[in-house]
C-alpha cells in the first residue's frame, strides 16, 4: 500500500480500532445530508459511476439464484441501483447505523427488494462462499486495513464470484489531475462542509483519497489476496475507478 499505509487513516486516530470509530462519527454525523453533498459536489456523475458498475456486473446479476451483498453501502444508492438489475433481493451492510437507517428509509419509498444489516466490513457475519457478488462503492478506502477487506471479501464469495470495487482514485493525467487536487482539496471541504455541517469530513475525504493505493497498486493486492483476471478501469479522467476480480 502506498507509504506503507494499511488502511484509512483519520486525523487523531493510533490505532485501526480509533480509525474505524472515526470514520464511523464521521458518517454518522454527515448522514442527513450525505446525498445531497454527494450528487452535488460530484455534479451528479456519481450516478453514471455507479450505473456503469451495475452494467459490468449484469452477466453476474442475471445469474439464477445469484446471492448479491454490499457491503459498507452508506445509504444505499449501489444498493438500489444493483437491485433493479437483479431478479433476487440484494442484501447491503453498513458499520454505521444512521447511514443504514437512510438507506432503509429509501428502499422502503421505492419498494426495493433490499435487506439491511449492520456489520463491520472486516469481520461480517457470514459463512464462506455464501455470495456470487460482493460490491462496495466509495467505502472501501474507509476500511481500517484494507489487506483484511479484501480477504473478506474473497472468503465470503463462491468459486467463480465477482468482487468489485469502485472507487475513487488519482487521474494520472498531469494537467487534469492538478484541476481536479485543487477542487478537492481547496473547494470540496468548503462547499460539503457548508452542506453537511462538517467539514472535517469533507477534509478528510481529499486526504483518504491521496493516501488510497494507486488503482495498479489496488489490483495488484486483489491478486495476492486470492482473484483471479483481476483488472479494472478508470472512470471520468480517472476521479473513480472500478476494479473487479474473480474469486
Amino acid at each position: 500500500m502506498r507509504a506503507g499505509v494499511k488502511g484509512a487513516t483519520p486525523e487523531g486516530a493510533h490505532d485501526e480500532r480509533e480509525a474505524a470509530q472515526r470514520v464511523r462519527g464521521m458518517f454518522a454525523r454527515v448522514a442527513h445530508r450525505y446525498d445531497l453533498a454527494n450528487h452535488l459536489l460530484s455534479f451528479n456523475i456519481d450516478r453514471y459511476w455507479r450505473n456503469r458498475t451495475v452494467r459490468r456486473l449484469r452477466p453476474v446479476l442475471e445469474r439464477p439464484g445469484a446471492r448479491v451483498l454490499d457491503i459498507c453501502c452508506g445509504t444505499g444508492d449501489l444498493a438500489l441501483a444493483l437491485a433493479r438489475s437483479h431478479g433476487g433481493i440484494v442484501f447491503g451492510s453498513d458499520f454505521c447505523h444512521p447511514m443504514l437507517e437512510a438507506a432503509q428509509r429509501k428502499a422502503e419509498r421505492r419498494r426495493a427488494h433490499i435487506r439491511l444489516f449492520e456489520a463491520d466490513a472486516l469481520r461480517l457475519p457470514l459463512r464462506d462462499a455464501s455470495f456470487d457478488l460482493v460490491t462496495v462503492a466509495f467505502g472501501f478506502r474507509n476500511l481500517a486495513n484494507y489487506e483484511a477487506g479484501l480477504r473478506e471479501m474473497r472468503r465470503i464469495l463462491r468459486p467463480n464470484g465477482v468482487a468489485a470495487i469502485l472507487e475513487f482514485s488519482e487521474p494520472p493525467g498531469r494537467l487534469f489531475g492538478a484541476l481536479y487536487g485543487f477542487y478537492s482539496r481547496q473547494l470540496l471541504p468548503r462547499i460539503g462542509g457548508a452542506l453537511s455541517g462538517s467539514r472535517d469530513a469533507y477534509a478528510y475525504l481529499p486526504e483518504s483519497v491521496r493516501r488510497f493505493p494507486l488503482a495498479e497498486e489496488l489490483a495488484e493486492h486483489m491478486r495476492g489476496a486470492g482473484f483471479s483476471g483481476v483488472h479494472y478501469e478508470y472512470l471520468t479522467q480517472g476521479i473513480a475507478a472500478l476494479h473487479l476480480g474473480h474469486a
